[in-house]
């Protein structure tokens, strides 16, 4: 008389689950590496956000283009008189509003838990130059991921591996 048995030996469990768990690491691993694109390109859709804020902010005080020029990081301090709601502000100090909300903006400076900026971009710089009409708004910030900065990028925010660089250029007249 023969027996045969039926079932599954430990053995064939072992390799199963062995199969099973180097699976589960690969998507693991494969969500990690979306959510981190992901973050990365919300930083991106982010800095362009910043950069046509203030790009349409100067087309609304044209004559004032020279007042935004220049190179800004850090916590911005509140300027009088702060040009909200029905207050009356000469274009100079629209100008210098505008460019405190938009510091404001970038630094996440609206958005904190405890102390902590939480919104905006990470370690920001916004530069601004103007030739003529033609303005340039580049954003700079601090990245999850090493990449190579060649040096050919604009110069604005600080050289690093990490640095991300998002540059518009348009006509105001």
């Amino acid at each position: 008389m023969e027996t045969r048995e039926k079932g599954l030996s430990l053995i064939e469990v072992l390799v199963a689950l062995v199969i099973l768990t180097v699976g589960l690491v690969g998507v693991f691993n494969l969500h990690i590496i979306s959510k981190r694109g992901s973050f990365e390109s919300f930083q991106q859709t982010q800095a362009s956000y910043y950069a046509n804020d203030i790009v349409n902010r100067m087309r609304l005080n044209p004559g004032q283009l020279a007042n935004y020029v220049g190179n800004y990081s850090g916590t911005p301090t509140i300027p009088t008189p702060a040009c909200t709601g029905v207050a009356l502000c000469t274009p100079a100090q629209t100008a210098t509003w505008d460019l405190y909300e938009w510091r404001a903006a970038f630094i996440g400076q609206a958005e904190t838990v405890g102390t902590q900026n939480v919104g905006g971009l990470d370690t920001p710089t916004g530069c601004i130059t103007i030739n003529g009409n033609t303005v340039s708004v580049v954003m700079s910030w601090r990245g999850i991921r090493s990449t190579s900065d060649s040096g050919k990028l604009p110069d604005c925010g600080s050289s690093s591996d990490r640095r991300r660089v998002y540059s518009i250029q348009t006509v105001i007249i």
